[in-house]
Formats: C-alpha cells, sequence, structure tokens
C-alpha cells in the first residue's frame, strides 16, 4: 500500500508541475489578440467574394470600395498593435507554442507574424517551433510558402495564391508557381495538409494550374 500511495504521489506531483508549465495569463492575452486578428478579416473576405461584395457593402451603407478601405485600415491598425505585442513576446519567451500555452492557442502568434510584413524576419524561429512540436508544421509550411511569394520566388508546399495581371495579358487569380509541381502533394501530405493542392485551390476559389515563374510580372 506505501509503495501504491507513492507512486500515486509521484503522478500527482508530475501532473501537477505539468500544470505549472502552461502561462496562463500569456494564453489569455494570446487568445484575446487571436479574437482581433480576425475581427474585420470575416467582413473583408465576403467584400472579395463575388456576388457577396455588393449585397455586404450595401448593408453596411457603404460603396464596396468604401467598405473595402473602411474595414482594411481598421484591421489594419488592429494588425499593428498585435504585431508589437507579439514581437514583445518572441523577446522574453522565443515563440510561444505548445508547452508554454497548450493548444490551439499555441497557433496565435503564427497567424499575426502571417499577416504582418514581418514574415522573412521570423521564418527561421517558425522552423525551429515547428520541428520541436511547439507549432503544426503546416503551418510553418504555409509561411514558407508566403514568404518564398512575396521574394519572388517557387513556393514549396503550393498552398499560397496570387491575383495579378500575367505576361499572357490576363488578370487571374492563380496557385503561385510551384517548386516541382509534379510531386507537390506528396510534400503536402508529408507537412499534414489533409488536402491536394487541386483541393486547396478550388477551396480558395481558383481552378488549379501549373503556372510557371516566366509568366508572372
Amino acid at each position: 500500500m506505501k509503495r501504491i500511495a507513492v507512486i500515486i504521489l509521484t503522478l500527482v506531483s508530475s501532473a501537477a508541475f505539468g500544470q505549472h508549465k502552461i502561462n496562463t495569463v500569456l494564453k489569455k492575452q494570446l487568445d484575446s489578440v487571436m479574437l482581433l486578428d480576425q475581427k474585420y478579416r470575416d467582413t473583408l473576405s465576403l467584400l472579395m467574394t463575388p456576388g457577396k461584395s455588393d449585397s455586404i457593402a450595401k448593408k453596411l451603407s457603404l460603396k464596396t470600395w468604401q467598405a473595402m478601405n473602411r474595414y482594411s485600415a481598421l484591421q489594419g491598425r488592429l494588425d499593428s498593435l498585435n504585431s508589437i505585442f507579439v514581437e514583445g513576446i518572441f523577446k522574453k519567451y522565443g515563440y510561444p507554442g505548445k508547452t508554454l500555452v497548450d493548444t490551439p492557442t499555441n497557433e496565435s502568434a503564427w497567424y499575426i507574424i502571417q499577416h504582418s510584413s514581418k514574415i522573412h524576419q521570423y521564418i527561421p524561429m517558425m522552423k525551429q517551433a515547428a520541428e520541436t512540436g511547439e507549432l503544426p508544421f503546416r503551418l510553418y509550411a504555409m509561411m514558407l510558402d508566403r514568404d518564398q511569394m512575396y521574394q519572388g520566388q517557387e513556393q514549396v508546399y503550393g498552398s499560397q495564391v496570387s491575383c495579378r495581371d500575367l505576361k499572357n495579358g490576363k488578370h487571374e487569380c492563380f496557385v503561385w508557381p510551384i517548386k516541382d509541381a509534379a510531386t507537390v502533394n506528396e510534400r503536402r501530405k508529408k507537412a499534414g495538409f489533409d488536402q491536394t493542392v487541386e483541393q486547396n485551390a478550388q477551396r480558395l476559389g481558383v481552378t488549379y494550374r501549373v503556372v510557371k515563374m516566366n509568366e508572372v510580372k
């Protein structure tokens, strides 16, 4: 009985120690930041959706372009404040991952940087967090793709879509050029994506086709 009591006490102590690892104050702060990150994004998404933009703008008593400008500015201010807050966390803790703030709060800081102009700066941190299990690897993969696109290079996992003029004279929304596009779905599966590049493109309202870098203006 004495041995059993010691084992139970050890298990309880271990559980309590594990609970103390979670920074509950920081977790609540990041959950609040995540709400601010999404505050106007749903409205902006609808305003950019053909067939819905006019009706949404009408409900807001604005023209579509006025609504876009207003909500983009509102979300932009929140994004700037969120970025400043998260960068302060990085300086103090490094990436606030699963060990520090549990799931799904460990994704909050990723969203803030993904919606900022600081992606290239923090890619190494995101990679380390993903490789150590603090952040889902697929999120790092998405950020890497976005960084590659912003740098004017081929993406790796085919997660990013762009809308722009192409050299063929057409304005088109398309999946940004992919390095070794023939094997992209193998890489996506390994990274933890549950959709193929074709399915993901359809989800984003784009018909998938292979686009080469020389087609992009």
